[in-house]
Parts: C-alpha cells; structure tokens; sequence
C-alpha cells in the first residue's frame, strides 16, 4: 500500500522590505487595493509581514517576493524567496 502524497499549497506575496534591523528577520510590507464597501471607491491597504531573511541578505527598500512556511517563532511565518 502506498503513502498519498502530501501536496502544499504556499502563498506568495511581492513587497516591499521596511525593517531589516533583526537578526535573520525582515520586514515585508505588502500593499493591496481594496474596494470601499460603501463608497465603492478603491483604496491602499499595507499589511507587514515578519519574514526569515537568511543571512541577512535582503536589506532595507528591495523588493522582494515572500513564500508562507511553518511557524517559525511567535509572529514569523514567512520566508524570503530567493532571486
């Protein structure tokens, strides 16, 4: 009997690193339009992100584009994807 394989479905985002005073750690912050309920009218939503930034590699105005991993501390579930 064989084992089913587990496929992983990871969310990608594209931002902007703001912070990459942390050790192994950035942040990413993440822009989106999003549609007023009301008025209809669009507006700018940024969310950051706490991502594992390896070697400290990325630095402070890249952009960069982020993949979700498993929990890697309280508040860091992203990664930094390489390019």
């Amino acid at each position: 009997m064989e084992t089913p394989v587990k496929t992983v479905n990871r969310k990608t985002l594209r931002g902007t690193v703001v912070s990459d005073k942390m050790t192994g750690t950035a942040v990413v912050a993440v822009e989106r339009y999003v549609k007023h309920p009301k008025y209809l009218k669009y507006m700018k939503s940024t969310k950051r992100y706490l991502a594992d930034n390896p070697d400290n590699k990325a630095k402070e105005g890249d952009k960069v584009t982020i993949r979700s991993c498993r929990p890697l501390s309280k508040n860091k579930s992203f990664e930094i994807i390489p390019q």
